[in-house]
């Protein structure tokens, strides 16, 4: 996210093909989102595992949206890939991961938490 990096812009940029750090996620497809809208299609929740660059070395359980739209490219996600852009799109408005955690039980040290991830699991 463009505030992330130090540009005061809402922009935002995601995507790949294989990520070290989540070796199970399924690709995300590359996108770039100019002053991005979030719509909730369903209110059922997913809990799962989130790091960040702007915590380094850490990990927390968090409750994100099963199923979003984003505006600008008409598009759903499901998923892993929902998650990701409701990720990116929290640094646009200053909340990080850890701010959205209900279960502080759930939140640690990458290396204590996933100790199997080694080196491709710090943040």
């Amino acid at each position: 996210a463009a505030p992330q990096i130090g540009v005061d812009l809402a922009v935002v940029i995601f995507g790949f093909d294989l990520n070290e750090r989540y070796p199970e996620a399924p690709a995300v497809p590359r996108t770039v989102l100019v002053n991005p809208r979030i719509e909730v299609l369903a209110p059922d929740e997913e809990e799962d595992w989130e790091g960040c660059l702007s915590v380094p070395g850490m990990r927390g359980a968090v409750p994100r949206w099963a199923r979003i739209r984003y505006q600008g490219f008409d598009r759903e996600a499901s998923g892993f890939h929902a998650r990701v852009v409701q990720h990116e799109c929290d640094h646009l408005i200053g909340t990080l991961y850890p701010m959205r955690i209900r279960d502080f039980t759930r939140f640690g040290y990458t290396s204590v938490l996933f100790p199997e991830l080694g080196e491709a699991g710090d943040d």
